[in-house]
């Protein structure tokens, strides 16, 4: 459970937080006070409050029932969360681009499109690497924030193993269970940034 919960948010997290990072720059005003609202939001409020909010605002909203959409509305939560953080990050590494770069395209005849997914994007994922890294291995301590909607996960079994057996050993074991995962996101992220590394 706490591996899918981490697969699924930053598979529906990251595509999200490019769009999101669209709408922070966009020079059309109402989006951008929606968005820059949306990011004050998911940044300002807790993760717990806020899977609260998604799991009962069917009920709330729309009278419908929720029996059923607690993993649903985890993965909603976590997602919707995350983006906010990788949209800033995503932004910080696209306004960190030179000028010139977008300049060079344009000479070459490149349309915007390709200008930033051919020459801006590839960059902006090398700079960011690093800060996309941290909010990854959060992400991997936070799916424990699951069991606010009964969903068993690994800390909570584990919550639930010692307090049957009243002994502390299952709770040291799920940390290090989150140890060797965050090692492992460690490492595979690490290739990536010596990968990237094409000035080396």
């Amino acid at each position: 459970m706490s591996v899918e919960i981490f697969a699924l948010t930053l598979l529906f997290s990251l595509p999200l937080g490019l769009l999101v990072s669209f709408g922070r720059m966009s020079r059309i005003k109402p989006v951008r006070y929606l968005v820059n609202f949306y990011i004050s939001i998911m940044r300002g409020t807790p993760l717990m409050l806020q899977l609260i909010v998604v799991y009962f605002a069917p009920y709330y909203v729309f009278g419908k029932t929720i029996n059923g959409f607690r993993f649903p509305a985890v993965i909603i939560a976590f997602s919707i969360n995350y983006a906010a953080y990788f949209a800033e990050i995503y932004r910080g590494g696209i306004e960190s681009m030179p000028k010139g770069q977008y300049e060079a395209a344009e000479v070459l005849g490149f349309n915007r499109f390709q200008t930033f997914f051919k020459i801006i994007f590839p960059q902006v994922i090398k700079r960011i690497l690093p800060a996309v890294t941290n909010e990854t291995i959060t992400l991997v301590k936070d799916t424990s924030l699951a069991f606010v909607l009964a969903e068993v996960e690994m800390f909570t079994m584990a919550k639930q193993i010692a307090a049957k057996d009243a002994s502390i050993m299952p709770l040291m074991v799920a940390g290090l269970f989150y140890y060797v995962f965050n090692a492992l996101v460690a490492m595979v992220m690490d290739r990536f940034e010596k990968k990237l590394s094409y000035y080396r």
